[in-house]
């Protein structure tokens, strides 16, 4: 139902925030597709892991090598 989906990504929001010590509501400054040529890289501790034309959502620009991102599963 709607209703449960809205309930699991309001708890997968919230892991987010505990997880990262990201304040604040949670907002999408825009989206972008990992490199089709990129190499996989499986994930690990705060990494998401690659897959080529993934679409992720930026949630913060950190640094100039980093970026906090979350892909489909809001992760």
């Amino acid at each position: 139902t709607a209703l449960k989906g809205c309930k699991k990504e309001e708890k997968a929001d919230r892991e987010f925030q505990k997880k990262f010590k990201f304040e604040g509501s949670i907002t999408v400054l825009t989206r972008m597709m990992v490199d089709p040529a990129a190499t996989e890289r499986r994930g690990g501790g705060k990494n998401l892991p690659l897959r080529r034309g993934e679409i992720l959502d930026v949630i913060q620009f950190t640094n100039q090598e980093q970026l906090l991102c979350r892909n489909s599963q809001r992760r």
